[in-house]
């Protein structure tokens, strides 16, 4: 083999070796690439993990709270609805009290002046309570009849008062702030008719002719 040929060869050989050098650090470096992608890929499933985890926890803390919370909503909606009225017993005990009081000495002698002013007291208590919360008598007599106050259970004539004026109240009227919660029960005054006054003009023309005859 002449010493051109041999050098050619040499170089081939050189530039295989030297491509199978390139081939393997690029084949090292792609690898290398692969092993940080994964890395970092393992890296973020990690991270995500994490914070599903925490969200997680998170959501458990805010269902647990909002059950106690809606626990807690339903026992005071419970205590309102079955105690709402508790201030207002508590107001009327001492009225109790005081009709107890008067009743140990309704049977002793010479105490019908002292029962008589005792249950005054009581009464007039008792109707400053009740004012207290918003409830208050209605006054009606001499007031013009008013569905939306008065129950007429009947009608009596008295020229005194216009047709429909309240004469009588039978059973008390009461409003709770702005609301009718017993309608008070009335006489009421009647509508003078047409034909009544008719024949009280007929009836007086007539007495009118008689006189003059």
């Amino acid at each position: 083999m002449s010493k051109h040929k041999k050098d050619k060869h040499e170089d081939e050989q050189n530039k295989i070796i030297e491509s199978e050098e390139n081939v393997e650090e690029t084949t090292k470096e792609n690898e290398d690439k692969d092993e940080k992608l994964i890395d970092k890929s393992e890296e973020k499933i990690a991270e995500l993990e994490a914070q599903v985890k925490e969200w997680h926890d998170k959501f458990l803390r805010k269902a647990a709270e909002f059950e106690n919370y809606k626990r807690r909503t339903e026992n005071d909606q419970f205590n309102l609805i079955n105690y709402a009225a508790e201030s207002f017993i508590i107001k009327l005990l001492p009225v109790i009290d005081d009709f107890e009081r008067s009743l140990q000495h309704i049977d002793d002698d010479n105490s019908t002046d002292a029962v008589k002013e005792g249950i005054k007291l009581v009464y007039e208590k008792l109707l400053k309570v009740l004012d207290e919360q918003g409830v208050k008598k209605m006054q009606v007599k001499g007031e013009p009849f008013n569905v939306d106050y008065h129950d007429a259970l009947m009608q009596r004539k008295d020229d005194s008062v216009p047709p429909h004026t309240v004469l009588e109240e039978i059973e008390k009227g009461y409003l709770y702030r702005d609301k009718v919660i017993r309608h008070a029960k009335v006489i009421v005054s009647e509508e003078t008719s047409t034909d009544d006054s008719q024949i009280s003009d007929d009836n007086s023309s007539d007495s009118t002719l008689e006189n003059e005859n």
